[in-house]
């Protein structure tokens, strides 16, 4: 049974942040009323066994504003977010559903690039658009389009994915850079008079790369998540509170692109705590640990995969982060809401 409670007395933007908040709002009202408990039911995918087939099933909403950025857009994020949580959770993504909400007065040129957008992206996947729903809402009602995906893929024969199976010793494994999204869609808003040509949402499918792994390594893969909302520190957080271990993080080691960097520290925000979408985080065994980053980097797209720390036993569930200067800090999740409405 959960051990946390929700007293908040009505919903604000930071319980969707992915942080504290976020927590608060899931384990202490959504999950008792829905009769979920436990972090091993509260994963990103749900196994569905059918049968000889393990099936994953997932689902997610996407309100990102602007609707359109550099390197992608709500449809791309619709189809790219909810196949990652399937790949994070070791399944092979068979097909999706769309349900869209559209608020009246949407130009419909608009709508049409976003199903453009779903339709490009899931054919790259080699997934199908099974069924969806569309409803439109009075104008002022729904900010344009939201869109929820759900998708249903099938566990890889070798996945043996869970917080239940890391152990002291296991390694970090970081597919590429943190933060371009966040910082993206951050910039895109055009609030803030700050600009860079070369910043880019990293949204993109991570299955092929998630496939390569468990195609070679198999249960060495110890568990994976994909860091969006709340980030690399919040999800590594949440690994470390339901393994019950300590997290020591090379901070030097963590790919940060100079654009993003740059502008976190204008805006005093912690990289580790912005949102990406076309990256993962895996906990694998220490012995495999050169060769997965070594297979993640043969792969397109794969070159700045990095080792970026290992598992401690600890009683006291903790991220630490070590500095190129031998100094240290703890990384806590996040607890407000510096990035509203990113995914």
């Amino acid at each position: 049974m959960s051990t946390v409670h929700f007293f908040d007395p009505s919903i604000q933007l930071g319980h969707g942040a992915g942080g504290r908040a976020s927590r608060r709002l899931i384990e202490g009202l959504v999950s008792p009323a829905l009769g979920i408990w436990g972090p091993s039911e509260l994963e990103d995918g749900a196994m569905l066994v059918v049968g000889d087939e393990r099936l994953v099933m997932t689902t997610d909403s996407f309100v990102v504003s602007p609707r359109t950025f550099p390197g992608g857009s709500i449809g791309e994020l619709a189809v790219n977010g909810t196949l990652n949580d399937l790949a994070v959770s070791g399944a092979a993504p068979l097909a999706i559903s769309v349900a869209l909400i559209l608020e009246a007065g949407l130009a419909s040129e608009d709508l049409y690039r976003e199903l453009e957008a779903i339709a490009r992206c899931a054919g790259a996947a080699g997934v199908s658009v099974a069924t969806g729903d569309t409803k439109v809402v009075e104008h002022g009602r729904g900010d344009g389009l939201f869109i929820t995906t759900t998708g249903v893929g099938r566990m890889h024969g070798k996945a043996a994915l869970g917080a239940g199976r890391v152990r002291p010793g296991d390694a970090i494994l970081l597919s590429g850079a943190i933060g371009d999204h966040g910082m993206t869609v951050m910039l895109a808003r055009g609030e803030l008079d700050l600009a860079s040509e070369s910043l880019r949402s990293d949204t993109r499918p991570v299955w092929p790369y998630v496939e390569a792994l468990l195609d070679r390594f198999g249960p060495e893969v110890r568990w994976m998540r994909d860091p969006t909302r709340g980030g690399l520190a919040t999800t590594l957080n949440e690994l470390a509170t339901s393994a019950k271990i300590k997290i020591v993080l090379d901070e030097g080691s963590i790919v940060v692109h100079d654009p993003v960097r740059g502008a976190c520290e204008i805006l005093g925000i912690d990289p580790l705590h912005v949102a990406n979408e076309g990256q993962f985080v895996a906990v694998v065994s220490a012995e495999i640990a050169s060769d997965a980053k070594a297979l993640l980097r043969s792969l397109p797209g794969g070159d700045e995969a990095m080792v970026i720390g290992e598992v401690e036993a600890a009683e006291i569930p903790v991220v630490v982060a070590v500095s190129g200067y031998g100094g240290s800090r703890v990384i806590d999740m996040l607890t407000g809401d510096p990035l509203p409405r990113i995914c």
